[in-house]
């Protein structure tokens, strides 16, 4: 198989990833932060290890701030529902992935206002629009960094500054950025920043983080046990035990802290740079193909290594089938649970084909998807023709 699905969930995953996993299991096997004999211990350094590492790796200077959650969507209900309240104003981006459109259409009828920024059909956003959206009441930006379905990159800095100006707070989607993309929380400027462990960061499904600003204060989702402070009824108001009540997911944490360190050992920019060198290979191939129709931005512009395509007289399912069945590649069809992204590329009831490169992925097996593709787009054109 060719896997060509890193957007939905990075593969293969590194060794030290299943090692660390397998370690955990078979030696740290204790609860983490319940007690004081040596295996109880060694889980709880395995939590503390994975959370400076990925403090590291995103720039935050105090590892506190950073919370574990169960992936990109449960940090980003963490964010919005923790800061928004009804009477509140809410703006997000025309492509929003449904990890922020089903939250924010939770609150809307809970009586939190929310708008809607435009953006190209690229997916490049109006910054004037979004702008102009903000009111006295307008609480939050909230925007992700790349479209899992264009793959187009948002201007993360200037939305940012944009928000401080104002006085709004920005929360951060960097689901299909972290890992492979230079994340430096300080520089960057967003309030909340929020990531899965499973895509570009290399690690097991189930995990995820969310940087939560010192400056800012989020009320927590759940109540319940922490290992500490445990003669109180309140929630602890201490990080991280505020956000991270009940036990641990400590296997997945230890693959997402194995993965972390494989991330810093090789280099976010060596990353970046093989991802993009292939996406570009890819893009540029796909787009000189008779009858294929490539979304997003052209070759050449900033992106992350997300295409999306459909192929002239083919359903994009149809299309995954083929590529599957006659090629085995990889890919995924359909609307990416991103229906705004669709409806702003055109693609709303046709739904596309979406290739994701990864870090493992490899020039002979982008040469590979490309001749299937054209193979596949010349048959659908003697059909039609």
């Amino acid at each position: 198989m060719i896997y060509l699905d890193n957007a939905a969930t990075s593969y293969p995953k590194p060794p030290q990833v299943i090692e660390a996993v397998v370690r955990c299991l078979s030696e740290q096997g204790a609860n983490p932060g319940r007690g004081a004999y040596p295996m109880a211990l060694a889980a709880s350094r395995v939590i503390f290890e994975a959370r400076e590492a990925i403090a590291e790796l995103i720039g935050a200077s105090d590892a506190a701030d950073v919370v574990f959650t169960l992936n990109a969507t449960d940090g980003l209900n963490l964010a919005l529902k923790g800061l928004l309240s009804p009477g509140d104003h809410a703006i997000a981006s025309a492509v929003e992935h449904n990890a922020v459109l089903r939250p924010l259409s939770a609150l809307a009828g809970r009586g939190v206002a929310v708008e809607t920024a435009r953006c190209a059909h690229d997916g490049t956003i109006d910054l004037d629009h979004l702008e102009a959206l903000i009111r006295p009441n307008t609480r939050l930006i909230v925007t992700l960094h790349a479209s899992n379905v264009l793959g187009t990159l948002l201007p993360a800095a200037e939305i940012a500054a944009l928000a401080k100006r104002h006085g709004v707070l920005y929360v951060l989607d960097a689901a299909q950025t972290a890992g492979s993309i230079s994340l430096d929380v300080g520089e960057l400027g967003a309030d909340v920043v929020v990531f899965s462990g499973h895509k570009g960061m290399l690690g097991p499904m189930g995990t995820g983080a969310a940087w939560i600003s010192p400056r800012v204060e989020v009320r927590e989702l759940r109540q319940g046990g922490t290992g500490g402070e445990s003669e109180r009824t309140e929630q602890p108001s201490t990080r991280p035990d505020r956000y991270e009540s009940g036990t641990l997911n400590t296997p997945g944490i230890a693959g997402l802290g194995a993965a972390a360190r494989f991330i810093l050992e090789q280099g976010v920019a060596a990353i970046s740079e093989r991802e993009a060198t292939l996406a570009q290979r890819l893009l540029a191939g796909l787009v000189s193909v008779p009858g294929v129709t490539v979304y997003g931005p052209p070759p050449g512009s900033p992106r992350v290594p997300v295409i999306s395509i459909n192929v002239a007289g083919m359903d994009a399912h149809e299309l995954a089938f083929l590529l599957d069945k006659e090629h085995g590649i990889a890919a995924r069809s359909g609307l990416h649970c991103a229906p705004s992204a669709h409806a702003v590329a055109g693609t709303l009831e046709t739904g596309a084909l979406r290739f994701g490169v990864g870090f493992f992925n490899t020039e002979d097996e982008i040469d590979c998807a490309l001749s299937a593709v054209a193979a596949i787009a010349e048959d659908a054109g003697r059909r039609i023709g």
